[in-house]
């Protein structure tokens, strides 16, 4: 039962992605048993470096992005962890947005701090002006834009272009989910290396964990490789059959939630209660000349600052009285969702206080969000 003779024909050929998964990688002799990561070069070694189905996933991600090679990852903060440990070593110091995921926030000041690396923060909007924080053993730099639940648009090529110009070594690393890969050309903007948790809108129905760091280079894939293979942490090929699934959707769904989540967003703006509409395509949303300079399209995620009259309570009401609008985190997936968040700025950024609602608009009817929202505001 375990050593069968049983062959089934060849030639079978379907629409959908094969699923491979394995972790033991037959050899045909013993001369050519090799523990290689890139499997580009090695040929299949290892079930940990990726099956057909994990490299066909990365393969396509880095078409999207055009990059040199893509490593995906079990997850989107397992792309940003892989970029630092790989790139960072004791005595480095990186730069990080203020505005940037919480969670790569507290890898940087928790896990890497003690591991000797120190890390900065710098307001999203400072532009060209990096370069005064720049120091001498400044490695990588950091950008996500927009930002997580503030949206601020960054001057990314300005901030690559003082970057590079501090010297050899000092490397741009960019958060691209919200563009999906697809808004943000980020290697087009002076960018090195991207991630994306693939999550978001390549999975799009919210059911895996998934996350990708493309490359420009080749020398930039071996160090990355190198660290990907060490750390262990492989992605599920079954993950991966369901991302390249959702890829084969994107347009359409990236599509609807684009002319969705503007339609809603111009509606909120128009609210009385509403003080401001933190979404990248209005011209009153922080950093829109880059949105409009560098982006070819938005997204749906975006968030709403009530007046200051508005209490805690009368927001969380808000998101408690929804009924389309599912509370939970991530997004990207097919359902619409609202997430209420106590914010603090800082000397440089809007201390919004309770008063920020973050929301995912999904692939329901627009008209049917729209009356969702009005009941929760009525209800305030």
């Amino acid at each position: 039962m375990i050593h069968s003779d049983t062959k089934v024909p060849e030639g079978y050929r379907s629409l959908a992605s094969p699923v491979y998964r394995g972790s033991t990688t037959l050899f045909p002799d013993a001369a050519s048993v090799d523990d290689s990561w890139d499997q580009h070069e090695a040929g299949y070694t290892y079930g940990l470096y990726g099956t057909p189905t994990t490299l066909e996933l990365a393969g396509r991600i880095c078409e999207l992005e055009k990059g040199y090679r893509t490593i995906v990852t079990a997850g989107g903060q397992g792309a940003i962890a892989l970029i630092n440990l790989a790139l960072l070593k004791s005595g480095d110091h990186m730069l990080i947005p203020e505005s940037v995921y919480t969670p790569n926030r507290k890898l940087a000041f928790h896990v890497l701090r003690r591991l000797g690396v120190e890390s900065s923060s710098y307001p999203p909007e400072i532009a060209g002006g990096i370069k005064e924080l720049l120091r001498e053993n400044t490695r990588l730099v950091w950008c996500e834009s927009p930002g997580s639940i503030t949206m601020e648009v960054q001057d990314v090529p300005a901030i690559a272009e003082a970057a590079h110009a501090h010297g050899d070594g000092t490397l741009v690393a960019m958060d691209n989910t919200w563009s999906a890969g697809i808004y943000f050309d980020a290697f087009a903007h002076g960018v090195d290396l991207t991630m994306q948790a693939l999550t978001k809108y390549v999975g799009g129905h919210s059911d895996l964990l998934l996350g990708s760091v493309t490359v420009k280079d080749k020398a930039l894939h071996q160090q990355l490789g190198l660290t990907h293979q060490l750390l262990g942490c492989a992605a599920a090929p079954d993950d991966c059959s369901l991302a390249l699934r959702g890829m084969k959707t994107m347009a359409v769904r990236l599509k609807h939630i684009e002319g969705s989540s503007l339609r809603i967003a111009q509606w909120l703006a128009g609210r009385a209660e509403i003080e401001r509409v933190l979404q990248p395509a209005l011209e009153s949303s922080p950093g829109h000349e880059f949105w409009k300079r560098d982006f070819t399209g938005s997204a749906g995620v975006f968030s709403i600052v009530f007046k200051p009259q508005a209490t805690k309570a009368e927001v969380l009401r808000f998101v408690d009285e929804l009924e389309l609008f599912e509370i939970g985190y991530s997004w990207g997936g097919v359902t619409s969702l609202a997430v209420a968040y106590d914010f603090h700025g800082s000397k440089t950024r809007s201390d919004y206080g309770h008063r920020i609602v973050r929301l995912n608009i999904g692939l329901e009817d627009t008209e049917d969000l729209i009356e969702d929202l009005e009941r929760g505001l009525a209800c305030m």
